[in-house]
C-alpha cells in the first residue's frame, strides 16, 4: 500500500517549502482518528495561501485523505489542543519525509514539552475551563440541568487536560486513560458526573463544589501566562490583549478570563478619561502584589 501512496506525495517532497510528510494508517476501533479514512497523509509546509488544503483519493477499496497544513496552523493546533487527531498523527504516524530532521525535532519538543509552551497551553485550557464552569452554573441556576450537564462535562474535560499538561505530556485522543494514571481525583470527578446514580441535580451540585476547589487550586498556575504578558507594559486596553500574538490563541475565552482575574484581584482596572468626560475607558494592569513565576 505504501508504494501506491508514494506517487500522491512524492512530488510535494521535492518542493523546498515542504517540511515533513507523515503517513497514518487507521487501526482497529480507531476510525474517528482518521475521520473513517483508511489512510491519512499529513503534509506540513512552511507557508501557503490556504492554511489547510485537503484532497480525497480512492485506491482500490481503500480511501485516502491528504491534508496539507502550514507550519503556523500546525503550531496553533498544538498550542490550543483544538485538533487532537492531528497531534495523534504527528506523534504516532510514520515519517515518510522530513527536511533537516524537522519532524524528529518537533516530536522531541512535544515529548519534552518546553516550559514556555506549557505555560501558554495551561492558560488557554484554564480560560476554557472558566467559561464552561460559569456557563454551567448559569444554566443550573435556571434549572436547566441538561444544559448545565453539558457545560460541566466540558469543564471537567478541560480540567483533565490541565492535569495532563501539568505532568509535562500532551493530552491525547484517549484523554481519560491518561488522567486516570496521572490524577485519579479528577478521574473520580468524571466518574461521579457520568456514572453516579444520584439525581442529575444532586450530581451537578456536588460537581460544582468539587470543581470550585480544583479551579481555585489551579488559578495561580493558570494565570501565569497572561500575567507574564501583562508585565510587558503598564496599561492594556482589551483590544491590545486581543491583538497580542500569544493571547490571540485564547480567542473567545480571553475576556471572560480577564474578568475572572479581575474578580480574584490578579488584574486591576484603571479608568482613563475619554473624549466624552462622562464615559471612562477601562484599562487593565497586573496587580503588583501577585508574583509572576
Amino acid at each position: 500500500m505504501e508504494q501506491l501512496l508514494r506517487p500522491i506525495y512524492q512530488e510535494r517532497a521535492s518542493k523546498q517549502k515542504t517540511l515533513g510528510i507523515i503517513q497514518f494508517e487507521q487501526r482497529e476501533n480507531e476510525s474517528s482518528i482518521t475521520d473513517t479514512f483508511d489512510w491519512v497523509l499529513l503534509i506540513i509546509v512552511k507557508q501557503s495561501k490556504t492554511p489547510v488544503f485537503t484532497k480525497h483519493y480512492i485506491l482500490g477499496e481503500q480511501k485516502v485523505a491528504m491534508h496539507i497544513v502550514t507550519e503556523k496552523m500546525l503550531h496553533k493546533w498544538l498550542q490550543t489542543g483544538s485538533n487532537r487527531k492531528v497531534i495523534h498523527w504527528v506523534l504516532f504516524g510514520k515519517i515518510m519525509f522530513e527536511r533537516d530532521d524537522y519532524l524528529q525535532k518537533l516530536r522531541l519538543d512535544m515529548q519534552t514539552f518546553p516550559y514556555d509552551g506549557r505555560k501558554m497551553k495551561t492558560g488557554i485550557q484554564f480560560a476554557k475551563l472558566i467559561r464552561r464552569y460559569k456557563e454551567g452554573k448559569e444554566q443550573y441556576a435556571k434549572d436547566n440541568y441538561l444544559d448545565a450537564y453539558i457545560h460541566v462535562l466540558s469543564a471537567i474535560h478541560h480540567l483533565g487536560r490541565l492535569s495532563v499538561i501539568d505532568s509535562g505530556l500532551y493530552p491525547e485522543v484517549s484523554l481519560w486513560s491518561q488522567v486516570r494514571e496521572i490524577e485519579p481525583a479528577i478521574y473520580k470527578l468524571y466518574e461521579e458526573l457520568v456514572f453516579s446514580e444520584e439525581t442529575l441535580e444532586k450530581r451537578l451540585e456536588l460537581l460544582f463544589l468539587a470543581s470550585e476547589f480544583f479551579i481555585h487550586s489551579r488559578t495561580e498556575d493558570g494565570a501565569q501566562h497572561i500575567l507574564s504578558i501583562l508585565t510587558e507594559q503598564e496599561y492594556w486596553k482589551i483590544q491590545d490583549l486581543h491583538d497580542h500574538h500569544e493571547l490571540s490563541y485564547y480567542s473567545k475565552d480571553l475576556e471572560v478570563f480577564v474578568e475572572y482575574l479581575v474578580e480574584h484581584q490578579y488584574v486591576l482596572i484603571e479608568p482613563f478619561i475619554s473624549k466624552n468626560g462622562d464615559v471612562m475607558h477601562r484599562y487593565y494592569k497586573i496587580n503588583p502584589e501577585k508574583k509572576v513565576k
